[in-house]
């Protein structure tokens, strides 16, 4: 399989999409979070010394979605239609994040959906570092996309 993001010569390049078709696109992606169990009663309780953990990590997420392109060289910039961020405690010590990202265009998001619960995650720590340490962010996956020539894709279980 050849490397799109490479030239002729074997440099980085943004690939041309022009040629693309524009299709309906969408990409779920997910991440975890592992912590102490007070410290997810705290997050979902909203009684952290910086406020609404969950809140501000989701509008974080949106926002990193939206400017996925200025963090990732070879990704083109995307009018998304939809973000959308999901929250799940599992407890006794575990914080799903999952986002869905849409849009119709010449190029998949599933970049905008991976950096979404990234971000998303990386908000959550930081809001919540004082208390815990030692959280653990990941695993990070894509768990479906569609659209595209590339076809589907679904995380099978």
């Amino acid at each position: 399989m050849d490397l799109t993001h490479l030239n002729a010569a074997g440099r980085p390049r943004m690939v041309d999409v022009s040629e693309k078709n524009d299709t309906d696109r969408r990409a779920v992606a997910e991440t975890r979070l592992t912590m102490r169990p007070d410290t997810l009663e705290r997050i979902v309780s909203g009684n952290t010394p910086k406020g609404a953990v969950i809140d501000t990590a989701q509008v974080a997420g949106v926002m990193a979605a939206k400017r996925t392109w200025e963090l990732i060289p070879m990704c083109h910039p995307l009018f998304l239609s939809g973000v959308d961020l999901a929250f799940v405690p599992e407890p006794p010590d575990r914080l799903v994040i999952r986002a869905e990202v849409r849009t119709t265009g010449k190029t998949g998001v599933e970049m905008e959906a991976l950096t979404a619960v990234s971000v998303a995650a990386l908000t959550v720590y930081d809001m919540v570092k004082a208390i815990d340490r030692e959280m653990v962010i990941g695993p990070t996956m894509l768990l479906e996309k569609s659209g595209g020539m590339g076809g589907d894709f679904r995380r099978a279980e």
